[in-house]
């Protein structure tokens, strides 16, 4: 009896350890994931700040697409001096001169500033792949602090001319027209006019209108499909008219009536017109075949 009793005690002390590592195990399985979960989650949501990453983004997620050659312009500069700056960039992409953006950021999603105004403008791939002006990208990095802007900038090596000394009193310009009262529009409008004058002064437009001509006052072929089955039917008549005068011609001849590009006569009964009679047709000035 007691054997039996001491077979029982072991087996039930052999059930506890085994259940009691079976929630050992279960509590493992809940545990881990709540302590390893935030931390590499932190891991992936922890981007670097601009201009602490490594290619090929750098650490950006811009769409390569935008609206605008300004970009985080919203929460500093209006829509107008936005508009106003992409008329003289676009003015300065369409003549080959530069490809040029501004980036804006806070001082807190910045780290170093100069790889910060280079990563953008690689990142954003800008700046031509061939020609002349090869890699003429350019980009203006405004840093904005709680009391001023610090200006950088990032430059292709296809504009080699625009020298560091020139860029800095740019960006310097910038700066102060910025101040006193934190006005974006006339920082902006400061960097886009100065880098246009320093620009296009080392780097003439490649592409421009010809002197003297308006395209409006040229004449041109029709686009619409009217314009298209006008014109062919045009010269659809044309070439019956042709057709008419070379194979028809020894027929009126017979009947009498002659024609030719000079006028149109009728030789039979009853007098002449136009080619006989009173002479008017075949003299004149010769301009239109017909008497002044």
């Amino acid at each position: 009896m007691k054997a039996a009793i001491v077979k029982h005690k072991t087996a039930y002390q052999g059930s506890e350890r085994i259940f009691l590592g079976i929630l050992v195990v279960l509590l493992l399985m809940f545990i881990l994931p709540i302590f390893s979960t935030p931390a590499s989650a932190g891991a992936v949501l922890a981007a670097p700040l601009c201009g602490d990453g490594s290619a090929p983004d750098y650490g950006l997620n811009y769409d390569l697409q935008q609206s605008h050659w300004t970009v985080g312009w919203e929460n500093y500069a209006s829509q107008q001096t936005v508009s106003q700056v992409d008329a003289v960039f676009d003015r300065l992409d369409a003549g080959s001169v530069a490809q040029t953006m501004i980036l804006i950021l806070p001082e807190e999603q910045v780290g170093n500033r100069v790889n910060c105004a280079v990563h953008f403008l690689r990142y954003m791939q800008l700046g031509l792949t061939s020609g002349p002006r090869k890699d003429d990208g350019f980009v203006f990095l405004i840093v904005v602090e709680p009391d001023a802007i610090d200006v950088h900038y990032g430059v292709g090596l296809g504009l080699p001319a625009l020298t560091a000394s020139d860029l800095t009193n740019l960006n310097r310009a910038a700066e102060a027209a910025y101040q006193p009262g934190h006005n974006m529009d006339q920082a902006l409008l400061a960097l886009a006019g100065g880098f246009d004058t320093l620009a296009s002064g080392k780097y003439p437009p490649l592409v421009s209108p010809t002197p003297g001509t308006d395209p409006a006052n040229q004449a041109q072929l029709p686009t619409t499909p009217l314009g298209i089955l006008t014109m062919c039917g045009q010269l659809c008549f044309g070439l019956l008219f042709l057709l008419l005068l070379v194979f028809g011609g020894p027929f009126l001849a017979r009947r009498g009536i002659y024609v030719n590009l000079g006028g149109f006569g009728y030789g039979g009964r009853g007098g002449s017109f136009g080619g006989g009679g009173s002479g008017r047709g075949g003299s004149g000035s010769g301009r239109s075949g017909r008497g002044n």
